[in-house]
């Protein structure tokens, strides 16, 4: 029988079938290296190996959580698409392909600190697509970050792979503030709640979605300078910690809506050199009661000055030694809409510095809780260490609804306007009394229109106007020397020794104006006077009344009569405790203008303008006594009496026993 010859068939069938086998084998298991990867990656990402990459690869989530336990590197980009959620539990380091790279650079300015930028990003290596979630770290721990740092950064790591937030780039890194590099797209940037750890943005941003600050972020630090101007809001869910650049010429502005759910959060301004600059805060921080994290909004402005029982709208803001401004002097919305049981504001001081809280508003604007100087919510346990300035920008108008409690100077500078009290009930405000550093420098005008509460104010200098346009009473001390316009339109201005001499002049605009100068004693000296009929003028006994060349005392005036002075006729009478009371006639108050006029101009001096004509330092070229300008001025006073603060008495269904304070116009947060 002839042998079978088995020939070369049978061993190359079975090469064929083991190398099919070897094909059809599951994918590598964690912890290998795969070939170098481009394309769809999704596979492979599911499987948990290490990935190389070698181009542009994609990730298609399924709904739900891929948890990530290998590494990324390589060269390429990484796009997260679908509707799920990818958690990368591990670091990955890739870079940009090089026909990708521009001129990305990383700037570094001198200093102590040195101070970093980046100019010029490159092109995302890391997109998210919208409803895509990419997630950097569980929670557990700190790594789960893509980033690669080539930087000579002097140790603080700067990330060269930006990234594009279009779906939800969430940080969930424990105890661990990760640089992202420069970031684009309107999606929304996450940090979890309860959980500390942050993230860290270098230089200027394109980002323009919503911020959602979970726990705890830090918005720049002394080691760079952050740009953020398009991000349209930030979900206040923590604490924001604001961090000046060391640089006394440059600005941290955010000029993004701060929006808070729930009682708790604050925002934290603090110092760390000498040479800080300022914070400039130019948005809003509001409550919000609708919208997803992607888009906070607030039903109904009122709500951010309403009592609600739970405190659920109460936000804080401390700021530690910092030079803080509200406003950017383009809007009218102040930054912490509310009153007291809505808001609280400290000013504290830190490494030897005082704290300042500017004013910058192209509008009216009202602050209706007190500045203080306490722990969170206990505002008022202690004064508040810091100053206070009002912009000098055209239209900003301040009024101060609440009585201050912090111990330092206000200036009120040329242009801009200081309103103590709103004008309507409930809404009395003032300055602090008794400070060792309470002072009013006023080169504006200062406009004090109480209803209830009688005032004493500090010591006044400056060019600026005083007026005084509320039914309460007004006490002036014996330090103040402002060289300004005075007006009464409403209630009693009361004058110490000294201090209405040497200013422009005193108006009496209003019928039932008074103006008290019973305890001016001997010094009662006025440049100029005028009043409407019915105004008065009150006299101590002994007092003698001095205006430009007209001597009045009371020694010498008996009821009934009629005495002239400065040009404007008044009636002599008696008032309470044995002194005098001069009631203005109103005969001669118009023509009293002129003399006036001539005396305020030597009071605060004149000189000349670039077109030849006179102009006054300080206020006088708009309030002087001009022929014709008495009742210009009166109508002025008026206009100035008219704040248009609303305070009503509401029950908010939902919300328990509510105080709404609605402020002049409406401020608050934006409609959505």
């Amino acid at each position: 029988m002839t042998p079978r010859r088995t020939g070369p068939g049978l061993p190359r069938a079975l090469a064929i079938a083991t190398a099919l086998a070897l094909l059809a084998q599951p994918p590598l298991l964690s912890g290998t290296a795969s070939a170098a990867s481009q394309g769809d990656i999704t596979a492979e990402i599911r499987a948990g190996g290490d990935i190389v990459l070698d181009g542009e690869a994609v990730v298609d989530l399924p709904d739900g959580e891929t948890t990530y336990d290998g590494t990324i590197s390589g060269e390429g980009t990484l796009t997260v698409r679908g509707n799920g959620t990818l958690i990368l539990t591990r670091d990955s380091d890739f870079t940009l392909p090089e026909s990708m790279r521009g001129d990305q650079t990383l700037t570094t300015e001198a200093g102590n600190p040195p101070l970093h930028g980046i100019v010029n990003p490159d092109p995302p290596a890391v997109i998210i697509e919208p409803g895509a979630t990419l997630q950097y770290g569980d929670g557990e721990g700190p790594e789960g970050v893509i980033g690669h740092y080539p930087y000579d950064s002097h140790g603080f790591p700067v990330n060269a792979l930006n990234v594009r937030i279009d779906g939800t780039l969430r940080v969930a890194t424990k105890d661990r503030a990760p640089n992202l590099g420069h970031i684009e797209g309107s999606g929304l940037l996450t940090q979890p709640r309860f959980l500390w750890g942050g993230l860290d943005l270098v230089g200027a941003h394109d980002f323009s979605g919503v911020i959602d600050n979970g726990t705890g972020m830090d918005f720049g630090k002394p080691e760079y300078s952050l740009d953020i101007p398009h991000v349209r809001a930030v979900l206040q869910q923590g604490s924001s910690i604001l961090n000046p650049t060391p640089r006394p010429d440059h600005d941290l502005v955010i000029r993004a809506d701060f929006y808070e759910r729930h009682y708790g959060g604050d925002i934290n301004v603090q110092r760390h050199h000498d040479n800080d600059g300022r914070v400039v805060l130019a948005g809003v921080y509001s409550y919000t009661d609708q919208g997803p994290d992607t888009d906070p909004s607030l039903s109904d402005p009122a709500l951010n000055w309403t009592n609600f029982e739970k405190s659920e709208n109460k936000r804080g803001h401390n700021i530690e030694g910092a030079r803080v401004q509200w406003g950017d002097g383009t809007t009218s919305e102040i930054f912490m809409p509310g009153t007291a049981e809505t808001v609280y504001v400290n000013l504290h001081e830190k490494k030897g510095h005082r704290s300042e809280l500017a004013f910058d508003y192209n509008g009216p604007v009202t602050l209706g809780a007190p500045l203080g100087g306490g722990v969170y919510h206990d505002t008022l346990a202690a004064p508040g260490a810091g100053d206070i300035v009002i912009r000098g920008t055209p239209g900003n108008d301040v009024t101060f609804a609440a009585v201050q409690h912090y111990d330092g100077s206000t200036t009120i500078e040329e242009n801009a306007v200081l309103r103590l009290g709103s004008g309507e009930g409930g809404g009395d405000g003032g300055l602090m009394e008794g400070g060792d550093r309470v002072e009013i420098v006023n080169d504006g005008a200062l406009v004090v229109q109480n209803t209830e509460t009688d005032l004493t104010l500090p010591p006044v200098s400056g060019t600026g106007s005083l007026t005084q346009a509320g039914p309460a009473r007004t006490t002036l001390t014996g330090g103040t020397a402002h060289a300004g316009t005075t007006t009464v339109s409403d209630g009693t201005l009361a004058a110490g020794s000294g201090a209405l001499k040497s200013g422009a002049g005193v108006l009496l605009t209003g019928a039932d104006a008074v103006l008290d100068l019973r305890r001016a004693g001997g010094d009662a000296v006025l440049p100029a006077l005028s009043a409407v009929e019915g105004a008065r003028v009150l006299l101590g006994d002994g007092t003698s009344l001095s205006v430009g060349g007209d001597t009045a005392a009371t020694a010498d005036l008996d009821s009934d009569e009629t005495v002239e002075i400065d040009g404007v006729a008044y009636e002599v009478s008696a008032a309470e405790d044995g002194d005098t009371a001069l009631v203005s006639t109103g005969e001669g108050a118009e023509a009293a203008g002129t003399a006036a006029q001539d005396e305020a101009e030597k009071a605060v001096g004149t000189d000349t303008a670039a077109d030849g004509t006179d102009r006054a330092d300080g206020d006088l070229a708009s309030t002087g006594f001009g022929p014709g300008l008495l009742w210009t001025l009166v109508l002025g006073a008026a206009a100035l009496a008219l704040g248009a603060v609303a305070f009503v008495v509401a029950r908010r269904r939902g919300h328990g026993r509510a105080t709404a304070f609605s402020p002049r116009g409406t401020h608050g947060a934006r409609r959505s």
